[in-house]
C-alpha cells in the first residue's frame, strides 16, 4: 500500500500533479495490485482542507487515480505516520510493515522540470518491495509544504 499526504494548494504537490507524475505512479501501482491511498489531512479552516465533494472534484479534475481519498481533518492518519509535509509518502508492505517513508523524489523543488532528473524514491522502493527485496533507501527526506494540523487550545 502507498499512502500519500496531499494539499492541493501546495506548490510541491502541484508540481507532481501538473506534470502527471503522481497520477502516473498511482496508475503504475494499481496495475501491479498495489492500493494507493491519498490523505487530505489539513485541518478544517486551514490551507488544503477539502470537503468530500471538493476531494472528488480535485481527483477528477487532476485525473488522479488513488484507490481512495481519505478525509483526515483531525490529522489522525498523518500524526500516526509522523507526516510533516505534503507530499509525504509511505509504503506499507503486505505484512503491514512500514518499509518506506519520505519524499516522492530526490529534488526538493516546486518545478515540474526537475522531475525527469530526480531519483524517483517511491517508484524504486515499490519495485523493490514487489520483487521481495528489502528497500534500499527506506527513509529519505520528505519535502513540501508544512502539514496544516489542527490548532490545539491551551
Amino acid at each position: 500500500m502507498v499512502l500519500e499526504t496531499t494539499n492541493h494548494d501546495c506548490p510541491y504537490v502541484r508540481k507532481h500533479y501538473s506534470a502527471k507524475n503522481m497520477q502516473t505512479q498511482q496508475r503504475e501501482a494499481a496495475a501491479k495490485g498495489v492500493v494507493w491511498l491519498t490523505t487530505a489531512s489539513s485541518a478544517t479552516g486551514e490551507q488544503g482542507h477539502v470537503t468530500a465533494q471538493q476531494a472528488n472534484d480535485l481527483t477528477r479534475s487532476r485525473d488522479a487515480a488513488p484507490a481512495a481519498v481519505l478525509l483526515d481533518p483531525q490529522s489522525r492518519i498523518a500524526r500516526a505516520y509522523g507526516a510533516t509535509v505534503t507530499p509525504h509518502m509511505y509504503i506499507i508492505d503486505a505484512r503491514g510493515v512500514l518499509v518506506y517513508k519520505g519524499g516522492i523524489d530526490s529534488i526538493p523543488s516546486s518545478s515540474p522540470s526537475d522531475i525527469p532528473k530526480a531519483k524517483q524514491y517511491v517508484r524504486l522502493a515499490l519495485d523493490e518491495v514487489l520483487a521481495g527485496k528489502p528497500v534500499t533507501e527506506a527513509s529519505t527526506r520528505a519535502y513540501g509544504c508544512t502539514l496544516k494540523y489542527p490548532r490545539t487550545s491551551t
